[in-house]
């Protein structure tokens, strides 16, 4: 009973706990509009209030045009019907701090941005005045892939919210995480106008970049300096800055970032931006090999690990799609296999979190070597909860692969950046020479050094045993894992080369219904018709024109 009264008298408390941080939250936003307005000439303000602003995203000014306002609907309206005067734009700008070389300013104490647009001789003739909003809730269902410690790169058109995310993120592992964040704030877009930090980014600091070009500079600097955790980064477009990105994730930082694209698949086609992805590389195949996949010769495969380890295309403002792998997205995506990411969604009020998930795990095509492998495995008697977290350096070894077999066999370790903080270096003996420098850091710290001879998921996995000390305690107990997908889909690929040949039907072998969903997904890509014919296990795909 007592308890009961307890939970309710919680439960109470919270209510009004978030009613108040939602009062404060509105109080707040309308204190910045009552700033923003202030600036605006008298035939904008007149026909503006703070409480009509709720979803006005801009307002816009231009010499001889009567003012607008834009909503994030897309709709746009007039107001008043007086075109906007030389004036009135220099009424605006004399409340203003300077204009920077990228012809922003803003409101000290605001998230406001307020753009200019020149003439030839350099005269503002017209003004983007950009609303910025403190609102919450908007990575509620991204929140557990925040406090993951990975990098995350955000991917989405203008305008819609990238930047909010990214100052929600900031203050989350600053104040929740207590991590050291130091954000890289080139248009003063995430923490504001003036010398001291909008109070929304929470403890997390903020360097100032003077000019855009700067930016790669002052992501090194950060780093060289000021010993963060995290690095907060708003649109990285260059190069340049891709490859500042690059250095600050291999000396062991997180890094959490905007960057120009709509989705994945544009981003790995954008030469400039590439690199945040693992870049592309042109790759001529052997005979067999193109004839295995059923492809050309020449063929483009990713070049080296990417610099996020997650990506997120952020749909609209509440509908994220999640890919929680980059390396393996970028393959699939480049070898024209079927993914689909994980669709995360708020609801308008940031109460109801919602995740949708694939419609089916991809299932990537393994080698040969790979055929065989024992995934059946008992946590209880291999790895102990109370065990310590084994940390695990590795060299010249695929990630990727680790990465699958800690999901897939519960192993107890975690991989680390650093061979410093490693109590297990797991190197590639061919090379083994190039990485004398760390075996020997490994060595003075005393961590074990196993090698492995190829990057195969099963010579991998016996080496991680063995560092472990796991021994099977009954052979019985281990699974054959036959993965028959890459084998399946071979089929299907010779199958539309007959088709393209002249063959009018071609019939496929018998599989599961897992199996015959990833067929049918492979053919629709190649244009071709696919049924399922047959009952039980003599159900099989045809495919004709």
């Amino acid at each position: 009973m007592v308890g009961d009264i307890f939970s309710i008298i919680t439960a109470v408390s919270e209510s009004r706990k978030a009613s108040y941080i939602r009062m404060t939250d509105n109080l707040h936003l309308q204190n910045d509009l009552d700033k923003l307005l202030v600036i605006m000439p008298q035939k904008v303000s007149s026909n503006l209030s703070s409480e009509g602003l709720e979803d006005v995203i801009e307002i816009v000014l231009d010499i001889g045009r009567v003012p607008e306002i834009r909503h994030s609907g897309g709709k746009i309206d007039k107001l008043g019907v007086e075109p906007v005067t030389e004036e009135d734009i220099n009424f605006v700008t004399s409340h203003l701090q300077e204009f920077t070389h990228d012809n922003r300013s803003g409101i000290p104490g605001t998230l406001h941005r307020i753009s200019a647009i020149r003439n030839r001789q350099g005269k503002v003739v017209g003004l983007t005045c950009r609303i910025g909003r403190v609102v919450t809730g908007t990575i509620a269902c991204i929140k557990d892939i925040c406090t993951q410690g990975k990098s995350i790169l955000f991917l989405g058109r203008p305008g819609v919210g990238k930047t909010t995310k990214l100052r929600e993120i900031s203050r989350l592992v600053a104040d929740e995480l207590g991590k050291r964040v130091v954000i890289v704030d080139t248009s003063n877009e995430i923490a504001g106008d003036g010398d001291t930090p909008h109070p929304a980014i929470g403890s997390a600091r903020r360097m100032q970049v003077p000019q855009p070009e700067y930016q790669k500079d002052i992501m090194i600097e950060a780093v060289e300096n000021h010993t963060p955790e995290v690095i907060v980064v708003d649109e990285i477009g260059t190069e340049a800055e891709a490859q500042a990105a690059r250095t600050i994730a291999e000396r062991g930082v997180m890094l959490i970032a905007t960057a120009h694209g709509n989705s994945l698949e544009s981003l790995i086609k954008n030469p400039t931006l590439s690199d945040l992805v693992g870049g592309i590389q042109s790759v001529t195949l052997g005979d067999d090999e193109a004839k295995r996949r059923a492809s050309q010769k020449t063929v483009l495969e990713r070049e080296k690990q990417p610099t996020f380890d997650i990506v997120i295309e952020i749909i609209d403002r509440n509908t994220l799609a999640v890919y929680k792998n980059t390396s393996e997205a970028v393959d699939y995506i480049l070898r024209g296999w079927p993914i689909r990411p994980e669709l995360r969604k708020v609801d308008k009020e940031y109460t109801t979190v919602s995740v949708e998930s694939p419609v089916q795990e991809p299932t990537k095509p393994v080698t040969q070597e790979e055929n065989k492998m024992s995934f059946s495995f008992s946590r209880p008697k291999y790895c102990e909860q109370n065990k310590p977290v084994k940390k695990v350096y590795l060299y010249a070894v695929s990630r990727t692969i680790v990465e699958k077999l800690i999901e897939r066999l519960d192993f107890n370790i975690e991989i680390t950046r650093n061979p410093e903080d490693a109590d297990i270096v797991i190197a590639h003996k061919n090379f083994a020479k190039g990485g004398a420098k760390i075996l020997n850091t490994a060595k003075e710290y005393r961590a074990q050094i196993f090698y492995v001879k190829t990057n195969s998921m099963a010579q991998i996995q016996k080496v991680l045993k063995d560092a472990l000390d796991i021994r099977p305690y009954d052979e019985a107990e281990t699974q054959v894992y036959e993965d028959e997908t890459e084998k399946a889909l071979d089929e299907v690929k010779q199958a539309i080369k007959q088709i393209s040949d002249g063959a009018p039907v071609v019939d496929l072998e018998p599989q599961n219904q897992h199996i015959r969903k990833l067929q049918h997904e492979l053919a629709e890509q190649y244009g071709i018709n696919s049924t399922s014919v047959g009952e039980g296990e003599i159900r099989h795909l045809r495919l004709s024109k």
